[in-house]
């Protein structure tokens, strides 16, 4: 669905009239989008409606009521609170009609708002006062807006392209406004024009914005503001002080170069990837290509940040943290800063006032290494069952709490076992609270938090981390051309980053062996890579459409999720551990990719559904939100 008739948010607060118009309203009052041309104000408030709705899951873990973690449809999760909309699509509710992943509506409502705004920016008077400063601030915001329409457009593609009749198709690109008299009946782009669209818009808008936002001292204000000839023929060059007010420290958080150089990254690893090869729209050549551009913006991989594995709880760095200073050197692109105890109050255990909504697998804590970084499977690990949780690799304890940990202000010790009796926190306590799994989420939380009494801690949420470009330019460059080789002008390989990587987080720092027998195969540094993306990033919403586009097979689609049930044995008075069966995943072979809405079917002759998802009869459609968002 597109807006039809546009109600924009600036427009109708710079509208509103007096209590004596209330009968004689206002010429004003049936003002269009002509207005942008006369105040910036209104033109800033077109382009903030798409800032607003970016999608949720681009800033790491939601709040419960904002829907949560997508890592819930997959095997690395499962959530205590039944009526949450990802389980019930990952255990068999998924149809056209019922979508928790749906991008349609948000995101062509937030491409209509950028289409809008770019059909009329031109014609803005930014600043009355200096022609050099009317361009910076056009700059700025058309920069911001090419590049938010790229960034939509790409959720959109991922959420809804598939397969029809076996050729992989996108949704139709849409790069001008719409309203009353436009032909709403089109059919769906294919994907390479898709992907190809979503790059030159992120192209546009490097033309236009910053490299990174930050005040200039004498002689940093770039030629192009130099000579520049205003409406009244006088020539303007622009001071360092109309820059800082454009481009300075004010303006972090709006989206620079290095955000942008990310998201082409994201873009071309997802089409290189197995799920979309065959529409030739990009090449693992090409994904690590643009993984290595982004990556400069790090200083490579000698920039890599020592402290990235664990951003979300330094203290020294986050504590300290003010709105204009620069991102610390794993963060990309940073979602809001500032105190809360939402996510502790959401994920807490019970016994620290905390809803203990997300409960980590036993599959994705069977995932981490020992600390010598071999597999618990492999023989050579040490692995004890009897004691699961020892000599283990850092980032298990990091991001997931279990058994005997200790989490929160106080510094309490979490009992997540079946005959705890003592507290709330044991496995299946039935208080609606309790964890489904033996296992708590301690990633994206602050431990120092205390729910009761409150005292609340700095958060640093982030949309993109370096990690996450990493990553990709490992996987890119193992299969472009294997572990060793260094790929797209990197002077770095597959097997550099995720020894470095490893080494960082404190596995296998003698040598690291495991990762030296994988260094030979690309096969097993394949293996190696997912699994290390699959750590790095867990609860951070990329698991759910890793899976999708490296087209797994269907089993490992559908593994179910397990936990552990630990109990005291009578006789020795030691722990027994057993592995159960906590939820089941019931995804259909056509399921690697999303639906068309069917409502939109339903309006529209011209679209065409993804191969297999059927067309639900009408009347018996259930209706859930998209994707909540910011």
């Amino acid at each position: 669905m597109k807006l039809k008739n546009i109600i924009l948010l600036g427009v109708a607060t710079v509208a509103l009239t007096a209590c004596d118009d209330l009968f004689e309203p206002a010429l004003e009052n049936s003002q269009d989008i002509t207005l942008m041309d006369k105040d910036p104000e209104v033109a800033r408030g077109i382009i903030d409606n798409a800032f607003l709705v970016i999608p949720i899951e681009a800033n790491g873990i939601a709040s419960e009521s904002n829907g949560g973690c997508l890592d819930v449809a997959t095997d690395d999760a499962v959530s205590n609170n039944n009526n949450n909309n990802y389980r019930k699509m990952a255990m068999g509710a998924w149809t056209a009609s019922f979508n928790p992943v749906n991008q349609w509506e948000a995101r062509y409502h937030a491409i209509q708002y950028c289409n809008l705004f770019l059909s009329r920016c031109d014609n803005v008077l930014w600043d009355y006062s200096s022609a050099s400063l009317n361009k910076m601030h056009l700059d700025l915001y058309k920069g911001n807006a090419y590049a938010l329409r790229g960034l939509h457009f790409f959720h959109l593609l991922r959420a809804h392209c598939g397969t029809v009749g076996g050729k992989v198709m996108g949704v139709a690109i849409h790069t001008t406004p719409e309203d009353g008299s436009s032909d709403f009946n089109q059919p769906r782009d294919n994907f390479k024009e898709c992907i190809d669209s979503i790059m030159s818009d992120f192209d546009k808008a490097l033309q236009y914005v910053p490299v990174e936002y930050g005040n200039v001292k004498s002689g940093g204000v770039p030629a192009k503001y130099k000579g520049v000839v205003g409406a009244d023929g006088q020539v303007y060059d622009g001071t360092e002080e109309e820059y800082n007010r454009a481009f300075g420290d004010l303006q972090r958080g709006k989206i620079d170069g290095r955000m942008i150089a990310a998201f082409k990254a994201q873009v071309a690893l997802f089409a290189a990837s197995p799920a979309y090869q065959q529409a030739g729209a990009m090449t693992w050549e090409d994904a690590a290509k643009y993984a290595v551009e982004a990556l400069k913006h790090a200083g490579g991989l000698a920039g890599m940040d020592p402290d990235g594995w664990h951003w979300f709880d330094n203290a020294a760095v986050i504590d300290n943290y003010k709105f204009t200073d620069p991102d610390p050197a794993e963060i990309c692109w940073r979602g809001n800063v500032g105190k809360s105890t939402t996510l502790e109050a959401d994920h807490f255990p019970p016994s620290l006032s905390g809803n203990g909504r997300l409960n980590p697998s036993q599959n994705l804590v069977d995932a981490f290494p020992m600390a010598n970084g071999y597999p618990i499977s492999d023989a050579l690990s040490g692995y004890n069952p009897a004691n699961p949780y020892a000599n283990r690799d850092p980032r298990l304890h990091a991001y997931i709490v279990c058994n005997g940990d200790v989490i929160g202000a106080n510094g309490t010790a979490i009992n997540t076992a079946a005959d705890n009796t003592e507290t709330l926190d044991g496995l299946n306590r039935e208080n609606g609270k309790s964890t489904k799994t033996g296992y708590y989420l301690r990633k994206h939380l602050r431990p120092d938090v205390n729910l009761n009494p409150t005292t609340d801690q700095v958060h640093f949420g982030a949309r993109i981390r370096y990690t996450e470009i990493f990553l990709a330019y490992a996987e890119a460059a193992n299969e472009a051309a294997g572990p060793k080789a260094n790929v797209g002008g990197a002077s770095y390989s597959a097997y550099d980053v995720i020894k470095a990587l490893r080494r960082r987080a404190g596995v296998g720092v003698n040598g690291d062996p495991y990762l030296e027998a994988c260094a030979g195969s690309k096969e097993k540094m394949r293996e190696l890579i997912r699994n290390e993306r699959r750590l790095e990033l867990c609860f951070e919403g990329h698991r759910f459409w890793d899976l999708r586009r490296w087209n797994v097979d269907l089993a490992q689609l559908n593994a179910t999720a397990k936990g552990m049930s630990i109990t005291t044995n009578g006789s020795t008075g030691a722990l027994d551990y057993r592995v159960l069966d906590v939820e089941s995943r019931s995804y259909k072979n056509y399921m690697y990719y999303g639906p068309i809405p069917w409502s939109e079917l339903m309006k529209w002759s011209a679209l065409q559904q993804n191969d297999g998802w059927e067309t639900p009869s009408s009347g018996s459609a259930e209706v859930v939100p998209e994707t909540p968002q910011e």
